[in-house]
């Protein structure tokens, strides 16, 4: 009897041991927020209903060389941030350039993409533009919570800076009429125009960029082991090759 329990015991505590094993090696699954309306970093695809992209292809790739998986959120542009700080998400993918500002209140991880604004007006108009001033005492747009209103709304010269939840509302104002120029992500914008679906408005050549920044991760502050997985899994990426394949495909370069 006393042999028959011993036995069962040791059962039980290999199958414990098992179980214990199999937890310890799981990989994390970090909840990763993204917009629906940054094509074509971030958005959301009407056939699968779910949210495709640059930067999300990028995600799903530096989870897999970091040692992480990844559960995409759709959220807003300006609730990345505080849905970020208020642990409703662990990481931020998505079109949002590096500034100090956002220093202060998130950490950065190294560089997954660089750019700056495009200039936006309408088809008929053709000004050779070149810099923001150009638009002086105009109104003007840009999408709420980007560094480009918060450029926009700095300078102080413009009647009115207009924001936009989204780029395509900015773009719909624009063709109606109802602002002067509209200042976005520029890949983000030449990817939309290049579908043929807006022929009233168009990107100015011309114009050069003044917010140059990086799009990278973004994770808590303080959150140094999130940052040091993804730091790790970015790296791994640009060495095999894996991230300028996935530029290639979202045709950013």
């Amino acid at each position: 009897m006393q042999k028959r329990f011993r036995v069962l015991a040791l059962c039980c505590a290999l199958t414990a041991g098992l179980v214990g094993s199999a937890s310890a090696g799981a990989a994390p699954v970090y909840k990763v927020g993204a917009t629906a309306t940054g094509i074509p970093f971030t958005f959301l695809d009407v056939k699968s209903q779910s949210i495709e992209g640059m930067m999300i292809d990028a995600a799903r790739a530096v989870g897999q060389a970091g040692g992480f998986e990844v559960d995409i959120q759709q959220t807003t542009f300006a609730s990345l941030i505080p849905s970020l700080t208020s642990n409703k998400i662990d990481i931020i993918s998505a079109a949002m350039l590096r500034t100090p500002a956002r220093e202060k209140v998130v950490q950065y991880s190294n560089p997954v993409f660089s750019y700056g604004e495009g200039l936006i007006v309408r088809a008929d108009d053709s000004t050779a533009y070149t810099r923001m001033e150009d638009f002086k005492d105009q109104v003007v747009g840009a999408q709420v919570g980007t560094v480009f209103i918060d450029e926009l709304n700095k300078r102080g010269i413009f009647k009115e800076v207009r924001g936009y939840d989204s780029i395509p509302d900015l773009l719909r104002d624009l063709a109606l009429g109802r602002i002067k120029a509209g200042f976005a992500d520029r890949p983000i914008v030449a990817y939309q125009l290049a579908q043929g679906t807006q022929n009233k408005v168009q990107l100015v050549k011309s114009y050069q960029p003044v917010v140059m920044g990086d799009v990278c991760l973004i994770v808590r502050k303080g959150d140094a082991q999130t940052l040091d997985e993804v730091n790790r899994g970015i790296a791994a990426i640009k060495a095999d090759g894996s991230l300028e394949r996935i530029i290639e495909k979202w045709k950013l370069n």
